[in-house]
Protein backbone atom coordinates (compact mmCIF):
# COMPACT_ATOMS: atom_id res chain seq x y z
CA UNK A 1 0.00 0.00 0.00
CA UNK A 2 2.81 2.50 0.40
CA UNK A 3 4.49 1.18 -2.52
CA UNK A 4 1.52 2.27 -4.13
CA UNK A 5 1.43 5.78 -2.84
CA UNK A 6 5.06 6.40 -3.71
CA UNK A 7 4.19 5.24 -7.26
CA UNK A 8 1.21 8.25 -7.95
CA UNK A 9 3.49 10.74 -6.24
CA UNK A 10 4.93 11.85 -9.66
CA UNK A 11 1.94 11.19 -11.38
CA UNK A 12 0.38 13.90 -9.07
CA UNK A 13 3.50 16.19 -8.55
CA UNK A 14 3.05 16.54 -12.50
CA UNK A 15 -0.47 16.97 -13.04
CA UNK A 16 -0.62 19.65 -10.19
CA UNK A 17 2.32 21.20 -12.63
CA UNK A 18 0.25 21.36 -15.63
CA UNK A 19 -2.56 22.76 -13.59
CA UNK A 20 0.10 25.52 -12.53
CA UNK A 21 1.51 26.39 -15.95
CA UNK A 22 -2.17 26.17 -17.95
CA UNK A 23 -3.85 28.86 -15.67
CA UNK A 24 -6.53 26.21 -13.99
CA UNK A 25 -7.67 26.90 -10.94
CA UNK A 26 -9.92 25.47 -8.45
CA UNK A 27 -12.92 26.19 -6.94
CA UNK A 28 -11.37 28.11 -4.04
CA UNK A 29 -8.94 30.05 -6.51
CA UNK A 30 -12.52 30.98 -8.67
CA UNK A 31 -14.14 32.47 -5.68
CA UNK A 32 -11.44 34.42 -4.93
CA UNK A 33 -11.28 35.58 -8.54
CA UNK A 34 -14.75 36.50 -8.78
CA UNK A 35 -15.87 38.79 -11.82
CA UNK A 36 -14.46 42.58 -10.68
CA UNK A 37 -16.93 45.37 -10.50
CA UNK A 38 -17.08 47.50 -13.17
CA UNK A 39 -15.35 51.28 -11.74
CA UNK A 40 -12.86 49.23 -9.80
CA UNK A 41 -8.98 49.93 -10.74
CA UNK A 42 -8.87 46.18 -12.16
CA UNK A 43 -12.04 46.69 -14.34
CA UNK A 44 -10.47 49.97 -15.07
CA UNK A 45 -7.00 48.83 -15.99
CA UNK A 46 -8.56 46.30 -18.63
CA UNK A 47 -11.08 48.74 -20.13
CA UNK A 48 -8.11 51.29 -20.86
CA UNK A 49 -6.53 49.37 -23.61
CA UNK A 50 -6.39 51.50 -26.38
CA UNK A 51 -4.38 51.96 -29.27
CA UNK A 52 -1.23 54.22 -28.49
CA UNK A 53 -1.62 57.55 -28.89
CA UNK A 54 -0.24 59.90 -31.68
CA UNK A 55 2.03 62.50 -31.36
CA UNK A 56 -0.77 65.20 -31.98
CA UNK A 57 -3.03 62.92 -29.77
CA UNK A 58 -4.80 64.28 -26.52
CA UNK A 59 -5.82 62.28 -23.28
CA UNK A 60 -8.30 63.33 -20.82
CA UNK A 61 -8.39 61.91 -17.30
CA UNK A 62 -11.85 61.60 -15.13
CA UNK A 63 -10.98 65.17 -13.65
CA UNK A 64 -10.83 66.85 -16.62
CA UNK A 65 -14.84 66.23 -16.82
CA UNK A 66 -16.89 69.17 -16.16
CA UNK A 67 -20.04 67.19 -15.02
CA UNK A 68 -21.79 63.66 -14.60
CA UNK A 69 -25.24 63.59 -15.81
CA UNK A 70 -27.73 60.25 -15.71
CA UNK A 71 -28.40 60.17 -19.66
CA UNK A 72 -27.02 62.10 -22.51
CA UNK A 73 -29.61 64.63 -23.74
CA UNK A 74 -32.18 64.57 -26.82
CA UNK A 75 -29.68 65.87 -28.90
CA UNK A 76 -27.17 63.19 -28.79
CA UNK A 77 -26.87 59.79 -30.04
CA UNK A 78 -24.62 57.10 -28.82
CA UNK A 79 -22.13 55.36 -30.38
CA UNK A 80 -20.35 52.06 -29.69
CA UNK A 81 -22.24 51.76 -26.35
CA UNK A 82 -19.81 53.93 -24.81
CA UNK A 83 -19.62 57.81 -26.26
CA UNK A 84 -22.24 60.27 -26.96
CA UNK A 85 -21.79 62.44 -30.13
CA UNK A 86 -23.93 65.80 -31.12
CA UNK A 87 -26.59 64.72 -33.67
CA UNK A 88 -27.83 67.91 -34.81
CA UNK A 89 -26.12 70.48 -37.24
CA UNK A 90 -23.16 72.74 -35.41
CA UNK A 91 -23.32 76.25 -36.10
CA UNK A 92 -19.00 77.09 -36.36
CA UNK A 93 -17.73 80.40 -35.95
CA UNK A 94 -14.49 81.85 -36.81
CA UNK A 95 -11.46 80.38 -34.64
CA UNK A 96 -8.53 81.48 -36.53
CA UNK A 97 -7.57 83.43 -39.25
CA UNK A 98 -5.56 80.76 -41.02
CA UNK A 99 -7.23 78.19 -43.88
CA UNK A 100 -6.19 75.38 -42.37
CA UNK A 101 -8.18 72.59 -40.54
CA UNK A 102 -8.87 74.93 -37.29
CA UNK A 103 -10.20 77.83 -39.24
CA UNK A 104 -13.70 77.10 -37.72
CA UNK A 105 -14.74 76.09 -34.39
CA UNK A 106 -18.05 73.86 -33.34
CA UNK A 107 -18.89 73.90 -29.51
CA UNK A 108 -20.18 70.47 -28.49
CA UNK A 109 -19.58 68.58 -25.15
CA UNK A 110 -18.32 65.23 -25.31
CA UNK A 111 -20.39 62.51 -23.33
CA UNK A 112 -18.53 59.39 -21.62
CA UNK A 113 -19.69 55.92 -20.32
CA UNK A 114 -18.53 55.46 -16.59
CA UNK A 115 -16.52 52.60 -16.44
CA UNK A 116 -15.82 52.53 -20.37
CA UNK A 117 -12.51 53.54 -22.18
CA UNK A 118 -12.98 55.62 -25.54
CA UNK A 119 -10.75 56.73 -28.12
CA UNK A 120 -12.59 59.65 -30.71
CA UNK A 121 -10.59 60.19 -33.79
CA UNK A 122 -10.62 62.27 -37.04
CA UNK A 123 -10.99 59.48 -39.67
CA UNK A 124 -8.23 58.89 -41.88
CA UNK A 125 -8.00 61.23 -44.93
CA UNK A 126 -9.30 64.15 -42.48
CA UNK A 127 -6.80 65.16 -40.81
CA UNK A 128 -5.66 68.19 -43.14
CA UNK A 129 -9.39 69.17 -42.97
CA UNK A 130 -10.88 69.23 -39.03
CA UNK A 131 -9.41 68.44 -35.67
CA UNK A 132 -10.85 67.20 -32.14
CA UNK A 133 -10.47 68.26 -28.45
CA UNK A 134 -11.76 68.59 -25.29
CA UNK A 135 -11.39 69.36 -21.41
CA UNK A 136 -9.14 72.41 -19.84
CA UNK A 137 -7.19 74.49 -21.93
CA UNK A 138 -8.57 72.23 -25.25
CA UNK A 139 -5.65 72.49 -28.09
CA UNK A 140 -6.92 70.64 -31.49
CA UNK A 141 -5.42 67.16 -31.91
CA UNK A 142 -6.72 63.92 -34.15
CA UNK A 143 -6.66 61.53 -31.89
CA UNK A 144 -8.76 62.17 -28.17
CA UNK A 145 -8.64 59.45 -25.38
CA UNK A 146 -11.04 58.87 -22.44
CA UNK A 147 -9.70 57.17 -19.19
CA UNK A 148 -12.48 54.97 -17.90
CA UNK A 149 -13.99 56.86 -15.33
CA UNK A 150 -15.25 55.12 -12.11
CA UNK A 151 -19.11 54.01 -12.39
CA UNK A 152 -21.01 56.59 -10.54
CA UNK A 153 -23.25 55.21 -7.54
CA UNK A 154 -25.98 58.17 -7.55
CA UNK A 155 -27.34 59.05 -11.53
CA UNK A 156 -24.33 59.97 -12.92
CA UNK A 157 -23.69 57.61 -15.30
CA UNK A 158 -21.73 59.73 -17.91
CA UNK A 159 -18.59 62.45 -17.79
CA UNK A 160 -19.32 65.20 -19.49
CA UNK A 161 -16.37 66.85 -21.28
CA UNK A 162 -16.17 70.13 -22.82
CA UNK A 163 -14.81 71.41 -26.32
CA UNK A 164 -15.64 70.67 -29.93
CA UNK A 165 -14.38 70.39 -33.22
CA UNK A 166 -12.44 72.56 -35.68
CA UNK A 167 -12.64 72.64 -39.25
CA UNK A 168 -11.13 74.30 -42.38
CA UNK A 169 -15.00 74.58 -43.65
CA UNK A 170 -18.43 73.41 -43.46
CA UNK A 171 -18.42 70.01 -43.39
CA UNK A 172 -20.45 66.55 -42.46
CA UNK A 173 -17.45 65.12 -40.64
CA UNK A 174 -17.04 61.25 -40.27
CA UNK A 175 -15.11 60.32 -36.48
CA UNK A 176 -13.37 57.16 -35.58
CA UNK A 177 -15.19 55.75 -32.16
CA UNK A 178 -12.90 52.79 -30.10
CA UNK A 179 -14.17 51.50 -27.03
CA UNK A 180 -14.05 48.12 -25.05
CA UNK A 181 -13.11 46.34 -28.29
CA UNK A 182 -15.87 47.58 -30.36
CA UNK A 183 -15.48 50.38 -33.27
CA UNK A 184 -17.82 52.43 -35.16
CA UNK A 185 -17.96 55.71 -37.26
CA UNK A 186 -20.38 58.67 -36.18
CA UNK A 187 -21.03 61.52 -38.58
CA UNK A 188 -20.70 64.84 -37.04
CA UNK A 189 -22.76 67.54 -38.67
CA UNK A 190 -20.31 70.69 -38.35
CA UNK A 191 -22.48 73.51 -40.79
CA UNK A 192 -23.98 71.23 -43.23
CA UNK A 193 -26.41 68.35 -42.42
CA UNK A 194 -25.01 65.06 -43.25
CA UNK A 195 -26.45 63.36 -46.32
CA UNK A 196 -26.72 59.96 -46.68
CA UNK A 197 -24.39 59.66 -49.45
CA UNK A 198 -21.83 62.35 -47.18
CA UNK A 199 -19.07 59.91 -46.98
Amino acid sequence: MHTTSRRWEPVVLAACLLVAVTGCTTGDDAERRAPVAPGSPSADAGASLLPPLPEDGQRLSCADSVATEAAPGEQYRVVADAVAVSSTVLQPVESSGNRGPTRLFAKWGLYVRAGAAAEVRVAPGWEDRARIGWGPGTAPATTVQVEACPVATGPGAWSVFTGGTWVASKACVPLVIRSQGREAVARLAVGVACGRSTP
